[in-house]
């Protein structure tokens, strides 16, 4: 069965993931509409895939020869296109960040449940071939997980002259904990008990020749802004978060042992320091398990050891990320059988996520249990 699909917004993956994979299963999607906030961006996709341009997503997701959306990039309109598209009864293919606040959006959780319509949100991570293949030998090789560390090392993003920033650097880095968060859900195969973080900001530096020539900014140079708490405003950008821990603790279930996994993500290098980003990255993942222990580089590479010495094995010729994910995303659509997965499996790394920042603003462990239910 080939699936009429229609594009909402393009993404910065769209070029190395996304249009590639849908070039390769044009048997399988047959991109009918095309809708960006920014025209120009929609003219060459729309002539490359001989689709129409749309001036809204409500108008795409009402079309007779759509039967799904690929919302490639959250815009302003948040969370609107996934709501419309529940009212049209059309799958969801959701591409956008991974921030779902299990408060705020739990009305879009309710509403996207209640529609029935089948939702996959993106998780590159989970489909690479070194973790699919990570899966297989843990059933097979390397026995149950026991420790797993996963340390992510950002770029700080330079300003634009006048402070403007093209990214938000909170929200990559937060995009970026909820995926490593998921990706320890999967491996690991069963949910987290408890949770402990540390979340370290960057140092507060007086803005020059604020205070000499204008005296009544002597607040706003000379001090952190507070919040009712005595907290430092995260908001702040002179005081925004640079780096994150997170401790996750697995109970023992079964004759499965308990699972530690420490989880980092840091944008503490300055811009122009670009050469120390690179520098000995450490491995996407290392894991502990009772008889072995493997590294894995994303997308493709794997470094095992167990009794019988060093393996090393490179996935290159295995099916790319994107073609596995739109590969899973069409099975989503045209299988009788509902999958609930992805939603809640986007919803509870994001409760986790909040949940670490209870931890680190009341500095204790934060059970789960409650949460996210039972192991």
């Amino acid at each position: 069965m080939k699936l009429r699909i229609g594009l909402i917004e393009v993404g910065p993956a769209w070029l190395t993931r996304h249009r590639p994979a849908l070039r390769t299963l044009r048997e399988r999607f047959d991109v009918r509409a095309v809708c960006c906030g920014v025209g120009k961006k929609a003219e060459p996709i729309a002539a490359e895939f001989q689709a129409d341009m749309v001036d809204g997503y409500r108008a795409m997701v009402s079309r007779a020869d759509i039967d799904a959306v690929m919302i490639l990039e959250r815009s302003w309109h948040g969370w609107l296109p996934v709501l419309a598209a529940c009212d049209a009864g059309k799958a969801v293919y959701w591409a956008g960040d991974l921030q779902f606040d299990p408060i705020a959006d739990a009305e879009v959780y309710r509403r996207v449940d209640e529609s029935g319509i089948a939702f996959m949100a993106e998780l590159p991570r989970r489909f690479a071939p070194a973790t699919l293949r990570l899966k297989e030998l843990i059933a097979t090789k390397l026995g149950a997980p026991r420790l797993v560390f996963c340390h992510r090392r950002l770029p700080v993003v330079p300003s634009r002259p006048g402070g403007i920033c093209d990214s938000d650097p909170l929200a990559e880095s937060r995009r970026e904990l909820v995926e490593l968060i998921d990706w320890c859900r999967y491996v690991v195969a069963r949910e987290p008990s408890s949770v402990t973080a540390l979340i370290h900001h960057q140092p507060f530096a007086p803005l020059p020749n604020t205070t000499a020539s204008n005296p009544s900014a002597s607040n706003l140079a000379g001090t952190v802004p507070q919040s009712e708490e005595g907290d430092p405003k995260v908001s702040d950008p002179a005081h925004r978060p640079d780096y994150q821990c997170l401790s996750l603790r697995f109970a023992a279930h079964g004759s499965a042992p308990e699972v530690m996994c420490q989880l980092s993500c840091g944008q503490y290098i300055p811009a122009a320091w670009n050469e120390a980003i690179g520098f000995r990255p450490p491995s996407a993942m290392q894991i502990c398990c009772e008889h072995g222990l493997a590294f894995i580089d994303l997308p493709t590479n794997l470094v095992w050891f167990d009794e019988a010495g060093r393996h090393l094995e490179s996935l290159d010729t295995e099916l790319s990320v994107g073609d596995q994910m739109l590969t899973q995303f069409h099975r989503v659509v045209t299988s009788l059988v509902r999958r609930r997965n992805d939603l809640d499996d986007a919803f509870r790394a994001a409760s986790v996520l909040a949940a670490a920042d209870q931890s680190d603003h009341e500095r204790r462990q934060v059970d789960l249990a409650e949460l996210l239910g039972p192991v």
